[in-house]
């Protein structure tokens, strides 16, 4: 896998790698149809497992990482997620004939369930609510299981066999019979390599994805304080409080049960913190707006969204939100109004060029200060009172131009990154339907 922008060679659709299904040569089964020399086997008849549930020794500063269901991803173990550890030798004496080793396979089994990893390591524990399979002998191989754990075909029956509303699970004595699709290791080999080649080419674009980000980031850091300048800029920069730039109001308070597809856009909260944009545009994100229906008469003029508007949450449950906001994209001045917990920060004076507060509310710098005036224990947030008090650098307006124009640069880049990996996932997704069902058969 050289080029980034590739795809596995081995899988060609009508091509010489591959036949197409038809109605000879295939069975129908309980999971549907698949070619007549594939088996159907259930998980524990052909796979051993360990067990977790209500073993997970207490928690310790160091010892063992403790892989809980939060680490286990669709197809990876996240050791960033949540870290945590447990006592080796305690684990090491409770889990003596289960530890995990290299190749197993973890399913989580709720919250969140079906979610699957391969072990890559082995100093790891587990925690409840994850099993760990290794297949008996050589006939299954252990990479073609992950894989078909993360199919469509078995997610859509582990969920079938699941159980809960708010949050679904499933007992191990009920996962261990659920079937498993196999074809012969030779086709199980070519089609574990096929998506590990992808799964490779994914991994290698989430890496470059995530260096330019934090080169963006650390361009943010110089050229937002100054500590860095551009060509052809020189001379101090003023010091400016939010007060200085921006009157503050609140929003309108809808619950999220009122909102629909129909009526005026409506910023929600909810929809600020779950969102890794800093803008929103009602003409490009128009679909993506929830609606509220009322008449505009209802809403204070102080609450609608214009052009160049910045929205604020109020609260937040982690350090990380507190300072989390979009900046309003209204060419067309379409109804737009603000939310529940949102605080709208309109221009008093026209020293902030628009394209810039997409960018100068985001650094260290801003997020100290609003950590500093945040109150509250489980959530916390700040008032309109307090936003005024927090201080900004401001430059020339040109330079502001000039600092955006690199930044937006930056994150056109990154946007066209982001869509090449999502064509590799939406690749992958096709790959793993046609082959993981027989449909595309690799020779």
């Amino acid at each position: 896998m050289s080029a980034m922008n590739s795809i596995p060679s081995g899988y060609k659709v009508n091509g010489c790698g591959a036949t197409r299904e038809s109605t000879v040569g295939y069975k129908q089964t309980e999971v549907g149809l698949i070619p007549e020399d594939w088996e159907i086997v259930s998980i524990i008849n052909c796979c051993d497992y360990a067990d977790y549930r209500g073993k997970t020794p207490p928690k310790t500063a160091s010892g063992t990482f403790l892989v809980t269901a939060k680490n286990v991803r669709m197809g990876f173990i996240d050791y960033q997620e949540s870290q945590e550890y447990v006592e080796t030798a305690l684990y090491d004496s409770i889990m003596r004939r289960g530890k995990p080793l290299i190749g197993d396979i973890l399913i989580t089994t709720e919250a969140p369930l079906g979610n699957v990893a391969q072990v890559d390591r082995e100093d790891i524990a587990l925690a409840q609510r994850i099993i760990k399979y290794r297949p008996k002998n050589d006939a299954l191989f252990t990479t073609y299981l992950k894989h078909y754990f993360l199919s469509e075909r078995f997610q859509r029956i582990l969920d079938d066999h699941s159980s809960g509303s708010t949050a679904k699970g499933i007992k191990g004595s009920v996962l261990h019979q659920l079937p498993i699709v196999i074809p012969p290791l030779p086709e199980q080999r070519a089609i574990a390599t096929a998506l590990s080649d992808v799964d490779a080419l994914l991994a290698a674009q989430d890496k470059l994805i995530a260096k330019k980000r934090d080169i963006k980031q650390a361009a943010m850091q110089q050229l937002l304080t100054g500590k860095q300048r551009l060509p052809g800029f020189s001379g101090g920069w003023e010091v400016k409080t939010l007060g200085d730039l921006f009157t503050f109001s609140g929003g309108y308070s809808a619950s999220r049960d009122q909102l629909s597809v129909e009526g005026h856009c409506y910023l929600h909260y909810g929809d600020i913190h779950g969102s890794s944009k800093t803008s929103i545009d009602t003409e490009v994100d128009y679909q993506d707006i929830p609606k509220l229906d009322i008449p505009l008469k209802q809403v204070s003029t102080k609450s609608l969204l214009k052009d160049g508007d910045v929205v604020f949450v109020d609260a937040s449950e982690d350090d990380e939100g507190t300072s989390k906001h979009v900046v309003v994209v209204n060419k067309s001045n379409l109804p737009f109004i603000s939310g529940l917990h949102t605080i709208v920060a309109k221009s008093k004076t026209d020293e902030l060029a628009h394209e810039y507060r997409h960018y100068c509310f985001q650094t260290q710098a801003i997020r100290q200060q609003f950590l500093f005036y945040a109150v509250g224990t489980k959530v916390s947030g700040i008032s309109k009172t307090n936003m005024p008090k927090l201080t900004l650098p401001v430059p020339s307006i040109p330079e502001q131009t000039a600092i955006a124009a690199v930044l937006s640069d930056m994150d056109a880049d990154l946007a066209a990154l982001e869509q090449q990996r999502d064509k590799t996932r939406a690749v992958k997704q096709g790959m793993m339907q046609e082959l993981l069902t027989g449909r595309i058969r690799l020779v």
